[in-house]
């Protein structure tokens, strides 16, 4: 365990003291605006339709979206991913897997009933096994290229995995629920729709992405490809089976719809809560395992390290900063974050994992914290005093 050591010169605040990009991962600016733009153009044309509908659909999901994200984001606070990587998987959702799914959904109606025209009805077996399938396909993209690149390097726990999964099921599950509620005949029947999706199951495309990401933290800890693979495929074909069940259930009739619920999403889905709990209870475990070495190499104060270890005792910290100011109080939490991406990255050499591109990040994150403490250094030091009285 060799982190770099303290420069002599001091480290100007909050720049990282090697000249490298690692970190720089977010997603490019028109990249997100070219996704935006694509994501107004699908609400254009649903606003379209029924103008009327449209608005109330769009008011109601939106609603209960943001619980759906908030959750998402409160799961995130202990390693938050950056903002640009969040709000690309929420578009994502929204624009390109919604795209994907309606053009391929279509050429799959066509293909197994040529005859079909737009006004015939959806059949089943496209219903129940081809917009599972394409569905899923279509959001799972988003994590297999989270896989590539740098960009890997942000999935450092399951719990990251989880929360990019769950943000691409929540712009999806957005945009096709205004779809639905607009489509409604009458004002009822678009109430009724609403309260099906967004009361029974707002989290529902989350959940069945869940299982991809899942699969995509299990294989990033192979070193086998057939491994990985293998994983990846487990992974989406559970993810289509709990989505195929679902949309099965529906055409069913009231029974199946409320047994299939009660019987099995609501079980898998308190398996993912408990799943995401442990998750983030072991993102912190990581944290505390790594702080004695931390301590060790001077890169922090054994005073740093007794609320360094715990989102609780951060969190009482960060607060009494405040008493100092919003910048104080920012800066403590920034200095905090920095330390938990250190250990990720010392983490992933401990493993194993530590390729001279990990080498370089658990470097360029060392000195990132020099940074981060040299920007709130005499915060530090009163916060030291302060929780030693």
């Amino acid at each position: 365990m060799q982190y770099p050591v303290l420069p002599q010169q001091p480290v100007p605040p909050l720049t990282p003291a090697l000249p490298t990009k690692i970190r720089q991962v977010g997603a490019p600016l028109a990249v997100i605006i070219a996704l935006g733009t694509l994501t107004a153009l699908i609400l254009v044309l649903i606003v379209a339709t029924n103008p009327g509908g449209a608005v109330l659909a769009l008011v109601l999901t939106t609603i209960a979206m943001t619980v759906v994200v908030g959750a998402y984001l409160w799961l995130d606070r202990w390693e938050p991913e950056p903002p640009r990587l969040l709000v690309l998987a929420f578009l994502w959702g929204a624009s390109v897997a919604i795209v994907i799914s309606v053009l391929l959904e279509v050429a799959f109606e066509y293909a197994i009933n040529p005859t079909a025209t737009t006004e015939s009805a959806t059949s089943f077996f496209t219903i129940a096994i081809g917009a599972p399938a394409i569905e899923e396909a279509a959001k799972g993209l988003f994590l297999l290229l989270m896989m590539t690149g740098v960009r890997r390097l942000e999935l450092n726990s399951m719990t990251d995995c989880l929360v990019f999964a769950g943000l691409v099921g929540a712009g999806f599950a957005w945009m096709e629920d205004i779809f639905y509620i607009a489509s409604g005949e009458t004002m009822g029947a678009s109430l009724a729709t609403a309260g099906l999706r967004l009361v029974m199951a707002p989290f529902a495309h989350s959940l069945f992405t869940t299982c991809i990401g899942i699969a995509v933290y299990l294989a990033l800890q192979q070193r086998h490809t057939v491994l990985k693979v293998g994983y990846l495929v487990a992974g989406y074909l559970a993810a289509v089976l709990l989505h195929g069940l679902w949309n099965a259930s529906a055409l069913l009739g009231p029974k199946a719809y409320f047994g299939v619920y009660v019987l099995w999403m609501m079980p898998i889905f308190a398996l993912a809560i408990v799943l995401a709990v442990h998750s983030r209870r072991r993102e912190q475990r990581v944290v505390a395992a790594k702080l004695p070495g931390m301590v060790a190499a001077g890169v922090v104060t054994a005073d740093e390290a007794t609320w360094l270890g715990s989102l609780g005792s951060r969190k009482v910290a960060v607060a009494a900063a405040a008493q100092h100011g919003k910048p104080a109080a920012k800066g403590v939490r920034h200095f905090a974050v920095q330390v938990v991406e250190l250990a990720f990255a010392q983490d992933r050499i401990d493993r194993g994992f530590g390729d001279q591109r990990v080498i370089e990040l658990r470097n360029d994150e060392t000195y990132r914290v020099y940074a981060a403490r040299a920007h709130v250094a005499p915060t530090l030091h009163w916060l030291n005093d302060y929780r030693a009285r």
